[in-house]
């Protein structure tokens, strides 16, 4: 049956993803759903919760106003804590009861913004999409309402680093280690969309001179910000060291270009692939492309998340459950997954363990390396090079 995941586990939902981006931003967050679910985010979608303090609620809501649809108790709520409060904004986001009920979030945004002063967002999340969807939806709102329209400043090599939360790339240091990267190679962090940055910093995203999508979930607001500003964008993260020198390359090419691309380059092989490799779309692209230098052989990616199909080579795959899933694995020789997709892998396949934060939560979370740079050399050592 597609669609139904009877044997593997689930990514996290558009509400995490509504969430995670924006966690450390200052704003208050309100998942309306029944009273519990938010758990289901706090313990394993959220590795920040026990850290770092964010204003996280949950609506509580209940059989009668799910039936009636009570959506005043719900504005009254909101903006009685707000006002007590003061965040920086307001985000709504649903789940799957108040999209059988026909819940407006925009208008309920609207509402609360006018009787609150405070800047308010209505994300139509449902509960059935990814985490991507959710963090793209709210990168691409805060990229349209919170930027600030006239700020661009003459500077140099500055960049913003969008897509980057902890259901990609965990809390192991990879963020910080992009930043890193970028500052050795002669840039500099404007902002990162969103962690370890200040709402301040985003706001002033205009300044940057390129941006750098580390994800699908950065994607729409770098094509917002490229509308309201004509800041270029590539798409990669800085995996291994011969691709890392080729994404700085192709965003210097970019600023002085103004043209975006991405910095991704594999081989199209037919056939049987040696390695199969699942993941999101572009970290999953710029990780095949450093195994395919080291190695030579034919990597094929399989994105089981939405994603663009201009970012996966004509090899690759989108296959979002498992009925799709292993008739592509069939082949395959080696295979590198989140530990929970183990169970629908050939048996004669080697498997090779890459733990993914959205996947498996906090199952494996001390287990997920730290890719960026010299970090990929280390693991492919380990797996794969011997």
């Amino acid at each position: 049956m597609k669609q139904t995941a009877s044997i593997i586990s689930t990514y996290a939902s558009d509400v995490s993803g509504v969430c995670s981006a924006l966690y450390e931003l200052g704003g208050m967050t309100v998942m309306h759903d029944p009273s519990g679910c938010n758990s289901t985010y706090n313990t394993h979608d959220e590795p920040r919760w026990y850290d770092f303090d964010s204003l996280i609620f949950i609506s509580a809501l209940s059989e009668m106003e799910a039936i009636m649809g009570d959506d005043d108790r719900l504005i009254e709520e909101v903006v009685e804590t707000a006002l007590q409060l003061k965040p920086k904004f307001i985000a709504i986001a649903g789940s799957p009861v108040p999209m059988v009920i026909g819940t407006d979030f925009k208008a309920i945004a609207r509402v609360i913004e006018k009787k609150s002063g405070i800047p308010c967002f209505g994300f139509t999340t449902n509960g059935m999409h990814s985490y991507l969807s959710g963090a793209g939806m709210a990168f691409e709102a805060f990229a349209q309402r919170m930027v600030d329209p006239a700020d661009k400043a003459e500077g140099k090599h500055r960049v913003n680093i969008l897509g980057a939360t902890p259901l990609d790339f965990s809390v192991n240091g990879s963020v910080d280690s992009i930043k890193i990267w970028l500052e050795q190679n002669g840039f500099e962090v404007n902002s990162c969309w969103a962690m370890g940055s200040e709402l301040e910093d985003l706001v002033h995203s205009g300044r940057a001179d390129v941006n750098l999508v580390v994800s699908q979930s950065g994607l729409k607001a770098a094509k917002v910000l490229n509308k309201q500003f004509g800041t270029p964008f590539v798409m990669g993260v800085p995996v291994g060291l011969d691709c890392s020198k080729l994404l700085a390359e192709r965003l210097i090419q970019a600023e002085q270009s103004g043209q975006c691309s991405t910095s991704f380059t594999r081989n199209v092989v037919n056939g049987e692939e040696d390695i199969v490799l699942i993941a999101e779309s572009i970290y999953g692209c710029s990780l095949a492309s450093a195994i395919e230098q080291k190695t030579g052989k034919n990597v094929r990616v399989i994105c089981p998340l939405e994603g663009e199909k201009d970012i996966l080579m004509p090899h690759d795959v989108f296959a979002t459950d498992e009925v799709e899933l292993m008739p592509v694995l069939e082949k395959a020789k080696i295979i590198i997954a989140d530990p929970l997709y183990q169970p629908i892998c050939p048996k004669d396949a080697k498997f090779i363990p890459l733990a993914h934060e959205a996947f498996s939560g906090r199952i494996y979370r001390s287990e997920i390396p730290n890719m960026i740079g010299e970090g990929f050399n280390h693991w492919f050592a380990e797996h794969i090079g011997g």
